[in-house]
């Protein structure tokens, strides 16, 4: 008998090993160069977050458990996850202004806007349409249609966050897109206009300098935040505006108005731009200055209190949704609308620095190879979870009474591992890397011809 259980102990050991293995020549091959790798451990846990939520919330509307039976605070975490579009927009803010930072800070050269937004195109646009296309062919026909042709062109353009009639249709993950889009075409103008003023003076100029225009963005995020939803409560408010004037404001800054104007999520993308600062000042995770001394002795109580936060978060989120839950968050109910996600994204920025900065133990956690490869693989895999969900709910719809529900909350995770992965590994071999590679090609023939007109 212990002889048996030996063997099979080592033959799972060793299983694990070849499929790690198997794993790591995976991202090693098809990883990006100049990848920082903690990082595509960290974007894999933003989308397993939000797939958990997405799993969480519909086993919850098929009664499959409930709050009464795994109680408030569990049931908090369990509906946290939406929170992984936070950590998406902080991974964002902090690897987009990378290079601006190194410019701003450290006077490298200026980053190319037209590199920028071309890698940008190349890296979004062909797995997004892909993806909106065979959506629409096969669930939503009726965006062909002529009398659709105006959502269609904002699901083309990247304004689905924009209109109650797009917002969360087709596939509702889109919205988030949008503002990712949004804020990619905002980043080089925010940088230049924050070049001015930062690059007057010396480093601690430029630091400090840099330091308040991103807390000042940060700013900006609540108080738009906290604009819409005062004009959520105050329809017929218009501040002494036209309203076709206050109309088109409100598209371009705020969302639809259906989901109380919920901003552009700019206090995320600024506490991202932060890190990407404090990575920059620091100035590897191999050089040894203050600053980084500093951060890798921090790096505990940031994880620690980083965590510690989000829970908060988290309780807060669940006391908006059954009120009264936990009393000492009542006084602040009102105040959730404009703060809640600012207190989430510093709460992940808390915990992204501690990572970047971290010992070799917390680091090894994100640099597993199979979460890695869900990492590289996170956009389609973002696009494609909740329409192959919401395909399984179809399938098992008239089996739910007669099926246990522990054998039926595993079932979709079986489907996660065992169909939608491997899915969206193709679609990231088939359609984005042959889109960025292409894109990376591009690049170095346009580098090469500046060269030789420079030479």
């Amino acid at each position: 008998m212990v002889s048996s259980l030996r063997r099979c102990s080592l033959w799972v050991i060793n299983l694990y090993h070849r499929i790690n293995a198997w794993f790591a020549a995976l991202v090693t091959r098809h990883a990006p160069n100049k990848n920082i790798a903690v990082l595509d451990g960290v974007r894999a846990v933003a989308c397993v977050a939000v797939i958990i939520f997405h799993i969480n919330l519909l086993t919850y509307r098929l009664h499959l458990w409930s709050a009464d039976t795994i109680g408030p605070f569990t049931s908090s975490l369990a509906l946290a996850g939406d929170s992984g579009v936070t950590l998406f927009f902080i991974l964002s803010g902090f690897l987009l202004f990378l290079p601006y930072a190194r410019s701003l800070v450290l006077g490298s050269d200026w980053p190319s806007a037209r590199r920028f937004y071309l890698r940008r195109a190349f890296r979004i646009i062909p797995g997004y349409y892909a993806c909106l296309f065979l959506l629409i062919l096969l669930t939503h026909r009726e965006y062909l249609h002529r009398d659709h042709l105006k959502q269609l062109g904002l699901f083309l353009t990247f304004f689905m966050d924009s209109s109650p009639t797009t917002y969360r249709l087709i596939n509702g993950p889109f919205w988030t897109l949008a503002v990712e889009w949004q804020f990619y075409l905002l980043l080089p103008l925010l940088a230049l206009g924050m070049r001015p003023l930062v690059r007057r003076g010396g480093r601690y100029w430029r630091v400090t300098t840099l330091v308040l225009c991103l807390i000042g963005l940060m700013a900006c995020g609540v108080v738009t935040r906290y604009a819409g939803f005062f004009l959520t409560l105050h329809p017929g408010q218009s501040f002494g505006l036209p309203h076709s004037v206050l109309n088109i404001a409100i598209f371009f800054f705020y969302g639809t108005v259906g989901n109380g104007l919920h901003g552009k999520f700019l206090e995320d993308f600024a506490v991202g731009m932060l890190v990407s600062l404090c990575y920059v000042m620091a100035g590897s995770t191999t050089v040894k200055n203050s600053f980084h001394i500093l951060l890798r002795r921090l790096s505990p109580w940031l994880w620690g209190l980083g965590l510690l936060w989000l829970v908060v978060m988290a309780l807060w989120e669940w006391n908006q949704l059954i009120p009264h839950t936990w009393a000492f968050l009542d006084p602040a109910f009102i105040q959730y609308n404009y703060l809640h996600e600012l207190g989430l994204s510093l709460g992940f920025g808390c915990c992204v620095v501690a990572v970047l900065f971290g010992s070799a133990a917390l680091q090894a956690l994100f640099v597993w190879a199979p979460l890695r490869w869900i990492g590289l693989v996170s956009y389609s895999l973002y696009m494609w979870h909740l329409p192959f969900l919401s395909l399984l709910i179809f399938v098992v719809q008239p089996y739910i009474q007669q099926w246990n529900s522990a054998a039926l909350y595993s079932l979709f995770w079986l489907w996660v591992l065992l169909i939608i992965m491997p899915f969206v590994s193709l679609s990231f071999l088939i359609i984005e890397k042959p889109w960025m590679e292409m894109g990376e090609r591009w690049d170095i023939r346009r580098r090469k011809k500046a060269e030789i007109h420079r030479a």
